[in-house]
């Protein structure tokens, strides 16, 4: 499995920070080898110091990283690139600004060839936190972005007034509660909390419990109030309360999260039909599912995800003893129908 090259999908709109970001992995001295997949060659600037060798579609950067462009088709390049000499550390795929990121992330769900060499490592999304507000009222793109994310750089912090930054990182939360949050000024960050995430790894898809506000409270500590959550807030449902720490929560008309979780073992043959005929059904609202499965009988967890319509899945290990036999599932979607999936997921329990 491991030797497998992560590949990284980068979103966001234009002006966020992408090209910083994409400059920063051109040119800084950070030991690794990576291979930036772009749009336009002039978008990100290519400095001609940095250039060892350029060739019409790739060229070589000094630091041992290469860049190249999306000329036609995503599944050549990557073809093209795993062919030539020396292993990559990653591959980060740039999507154009206005772009949703599932097609591209669905390549590496979907292409057996592109599916030997490579496996999709994160979608990480660059909002502008001076205008990110704007942009998800008049742009369902850049919600997509938001709530597809695995990983979220809320950048040009310094452009905005410390309330205005937790007003938006609240609307972030509304929108997807599961990806990690970093603010920065000008993408810095140090490259591993970018690549590397292995957020489509089935090892660690749950890592995050859907808990609202992140899992370990680290990056929202400057709030301090994530100990009052005193009421039952692993359902998911009320986003929008207040708490004492006074921080907002919003709750998106139009984007939701549903997590769902049991501890009775569930029977695959109810299961697998339910989940496919929902995702069949409702899969373009349903942006990204997750989850971890305990099935009557059966001593290995099922860990599965899916993109839209494509479902991925499979036995991951055997369950520990003294772990917790629990089957959990996360939707992140627009408008679903979560009632109807409740019941249906309840009506898959052995």
């Amino acid at each position: 499995m491991s030797d497998k090259v992560p590949v990284t999908v980068l979103t966001g709109y234009l002006g966020a920070g992408k090209t910083t970001l994409l400059n920063r992995i051109l040119s800084e001295p950070h030991g690794q080898k990576y291979a930036v997949i772009v749009n336009e060659f002039g978008e990100i600037g290519i400095d001609n110091d940095l250039v060892v060798g350029a060739d019409e579609e790739v060229f070589e950067m000094n630091n041992g990283c290469i860049c190249c462009t999306v000329r036609g088709d995503l599944v050549r390049i990557i073809d093209g690139l795993m062919r030539r000499k020396g292993k990559f550390d990653a591959i980060i795929v740039e999507t154009t600004g206005l772009a949703d990121p599932a097609p591209v992330a669905q390549t590496f769900f979907m292409d057996e060839n592109v599916g030997r060499k490579a496996k999709l490592d994160a979608v990480v999304t660059v909002a502008d936190a001076k205008w990110l507000q704007e942009r998800l009222k008049d742009a369902p793109e850049a919600k997509n972005q938001i709530a597809f994310a695995d990983v979220i750089l809320l950048n040009k912090t310094d452009l905005v007034k410390p309330d205005e930054l937790s007003e938006v990182e609240a609307r972030i939360r509304g929108i997807n509660p599961y990806a990690k949050v970093h603010k920065t000024e000008r993408c810095a960050i140090a490259l591993p909390e970018v690549l590397g995430r292995n957020a489509f790894d089935l090892d660690r898809i749950l890592e995050i419990e859907p808990e609202f506000l992140g899992d370990d409270g680290h990056h929202h500590h400057d709030h301090d109030h994530h100990h009052h959550h005193d009421h039952d807030h692993h359902h998911g449902h009320d986003h929008h309360h207040h708490d004492g720490g006074g921080l907002k929560h919003y709750h998106d008309e139009d984007m939701q999260s549903v997590s769902l979780k049991t501890d009775k073992p569930l029977d695959p043959d109810k299961f697998f039909p339910w989940v496919q005929d929902l995702v069949q059904k409702e899969g373009p609202s349903i942006l990204r599912c997750k989850g971890i499965l305990s099935f009557k009988d059966d001593a290995e967890r099922f860990v599965f995800q899916g993109v839209h319509m494509i479902l991925d899945g499979d036995h991951q290990r055997p369950w520990k003893d003294g772990e917790k036999r629990e089957s959990r599932i996360v939707f992140i979607g627009r408008k679903l129908p979560e009632e109807k999936i409740r019941q249906g997921f309840e009506s898959c329990v052995a």
